[in-house]
């Protein structure tokens, strides 16, 4: 009883002395617009107001499930969010594939960051997660496409260092997501939860609390409406108070298509003719860049199957021949090509292909033209057309770019970006460390990137590819020590009409001991869990800066996967463990991460396929040890003294 007394004469004080405080507010579509400030106070363009009585709390929001975010693992990984939790909310499995616009309860830790004074809280209720940019990034596409309106792109420029054309594929943004704790009143009231719930087209907020089972009156108060005819814009969000928990009776599929034009026009006659003009604009506006689209898309889809058709041959399963000419046109199809070399520029490039400017085997360093432009040339005959085959087809910033080619008498040269820091062995072995060599962050998101080229790989190429021969002799490092996965001339393709995972066998069984996954070695069965197995051995190697192979005082060889998983078993595993990790990281605050990254190493290693994770949930995994390293630890730097400091 003098529990109730304090929560009411408290909620009483707080309400009575902070009144317009008591809810958020609508944004509107103010929020599309990209350039708002909050220079005179918090702005609900960016995220909601951190007003209520509590600094942070369980919190919902809802996802629509969209490709490649569909399953229980890509969501959790694209939010942040509890795996166990999603599935629970939602009465899913972890395989369940959910349908395109299928509405996903997403629960949340809401809270009020502090800010560089421990005592300062920020502004803005947020839930924090990252995300790895696509191809042709912006952060509008990044809010409004991937993120369906629950961040914004104002709030993405608040919290990310970079400027708007200074985005590429493979950056990592800090996405704040919107969310909010109820305020005093609204607990009074019986608010537990708050929902941040999407609009849709069609969506007012009578239908909106009708499905939610809440009252429209308290929608209008917790998104600070006027009236029950306020209208609402796709793209921006409202708060939905929820006296208890949602489940997943309450979600349905949307079908993400905006009505006709008669129904909007219709559905609010008793609105000013300005708002009506402005219905009919977006319409315009929307049916053109429809249009727009479509034509883009079918222009993409008829230059794709042309070069599906070269690359790939009939249905029937009959390869065609590849003669030179051929790979010729296919190289000159492929958009990503910029140029065609001359062998003479070759030659000149590469000093007639001399000792000095050799890096390894038949790959050169070739500086072009007035510009000094430095790129790696690759010497190939008749092996050319696979790679090429590959590489015409994807389009990844964590796999290594084909920049363009020359033929001269049945020999290839591919041409390469250039990676100065050469490949992940060679990295760790150099003895002359950097402070880089002694960052746990570096080393961590040198993972994630092969991690994310692996994914893609596994799952967002059709066909699907294994690569077959992934190790630290095949991973690139540029001049920021990001990594691409490179050498592509084993990686096979199963096509999807035949299988409905990328796998076969095969009795040529080639590899680099120390990574062939056993299932591999004993049958010869190819699989995306092989890429997985050899992940694990190069995650290790990371870990510990030792060679996947390790030579014994008396001459002998033994895995290193193999010492790993002999010292786990002992009582004091993790102890024994830490003398195993680079000497370079001792001292580091970061250390205490490593043990984190060797049991997702070790489940990449588990002798049954099935065991092992996809190599979506190792890119979850990462992604969850790196942000916290990020939000933990300060950027790697060195003391007067020449050590690592954070």
């Amino acid at each position: 009883m003098d529990n109730t007394i304090v929560l009411f004469t408290l909620s009483f004080l707080l309400v009575s002395s902070n009144g317009i405080m008591s809810q958020q507010n609508y944004s509107g579509n103010s929020v599309l617009n990209c350039n708002n400030n909050d220079a005179e106070g918090p702005s609900s363009d960016f995220l909601y107001t951190c007003n209520g009585f509590q600094k942070s709390c369980l919190a919902f929001l809802i996802f629509k499930s969209q490709t490649p975010h569909n399953t229980i693992a890509t969501i959790s990984n694209l939010t942040s969010s509890n795996p166990e939790d999603l599935a629970r909310f939602n009465n899913a499995t972890h395989s369940t594939l959910f349908r395109t616009g299928k509405e996903v309860i997403v629960p949340l830790n809401c809270s009020c960051p502090t800010t560089e004074h421990d005592d300062d809280y920020d502004e803005y209720y947020q839930a924090q997660t990252t995300y790895v940019l696509p191809k042709d990034p912006t952060y509008f596409t990044a809010a409004n496409d991937t993120f369906q309106g629950l961040t914004t792109c104002d709030s993405l420029q608040r919290y990310n260092p970079y400027g708007v054309l200074d985005l590429h594929p493979g950056m990592v943004l800090h996405v704040p997501l919107r969310c909010a704790c109820p305020t005093a009143r609204q607990a009074v009231s019986g608010t537990k939860y708050l929902l941040t719930y999407s609009v849709n087209w069609g969506d007012n907020i009578s239908n909106i609390a009708t499905r939610f089972h809440v009252n429209a009156s308290s929608m209008v108060d917790a998104n600070g409406f006027s009236s029950e005819n306020e209208m609402l814009y796709p793209f921006t969000t409202v708060l939905i108070p929820l006296t208890s928990e949602p489940n997943s009776t309450i979600t349905k599929v949307q079908n993400g298509q905006p009505p006709s034009p008669t129904t909007l026009y219709t559905v609010r006659n008793d609105k000013t003719k300005t708002k009506r003009k402005r219905i009919i604009v977006a319409l315009t506006s929307s049916s053109s860049f429809l249009f727009f689209l479509f034509v883009v898309v079918s222009l993409v889809f008829v230059r794709r199957k042309r070069l599906e058709i070269f690359f790939r041959g009939d249905r029937k399963g009959r390869t065609k021949q590849v003669f030179a000419e051929q790979i010729r046109e296919g190289l000159a199809s492929i958009e990503l090509l910029s140029k065609v070399y001359k062998f003479d520029e070759i030659k000149e490039a590469t000093e007639n292909f001399s000792a000095s400017n050799r890096i390894k085997g038949s790959v050169y360093r070739g500086v072009f033209g007035k510009e000094k432009e430095i790129m790696a040339i690759k010497k190939m005959n008749l092996g050319a057309s696979k790679e090429v085959n590959l590489l015409g087809r994807i389009n990844h910033f964590n796999l290594i770019k084909l920049e363009g080619y020359c033929e001269k008498d049945g020999s290839f040269y591919l041409v390469f970006e250039y990676m100065e820091n050469g490949c992940l062995r060679e990295w760790l072995g150099r003895r002359n460390r950097t402070t880089e060599h002694q960052c746990w962050r570096k080393r961590i998101r040198i993972a994630v990137d092969i991690a994310n080229g692996l994914e893609y790989l596994h799952n967002f190429t059709d066909p699907c590819y294994v690569h077959k021969a992934i190790n630290t002799d095949n991973i690139l490092l540029n001049k920021d020590l990001r990594a691409k996965i490179a050498n592509f001339t084993l990686a096979k393709e199963s096509d999807r009409e035949v299988t409905s995972s990328c796998s076969y066998y095969t009795s040529h069984v080639v590899g680099t001991r120390g990574y062939m996954a056993p299932e591999y070695l004993d049958s010869g069965r190819v699989t995306s869990k092989m890429d997985v197995y050899a992940f694990g051995v190069v995650l290790l190697e990371l870990i510990t800066g030792k060679d996947s192979i390790i030579v014994q005082d008396d001459g002998s060889e033994t895995m290193l996967s193999s010492i790993i998983l002999n010292l786990i078993d002992k009582d004091d595993a993790e102890e024994k463990l830490s003398l195993f990790i680079d000497p370079s990281l001792v001292g580091n605050s970061e250390k205490v991460y490593a043990i984190q990254l060797v049991k997702l190493s070790l489940a990449c290693l588990v002798e049954e396929p099935s065991r092992r994770p996809n190599m979506a949930e190792v890119v979850s995994s990462l992604l969850r040890i790196y942000t916290e390293i990020e939000i933990r630890t300060s950027p790697c730097r060195i003391n007067d003294s020449g050590s690592t400091e954070r």
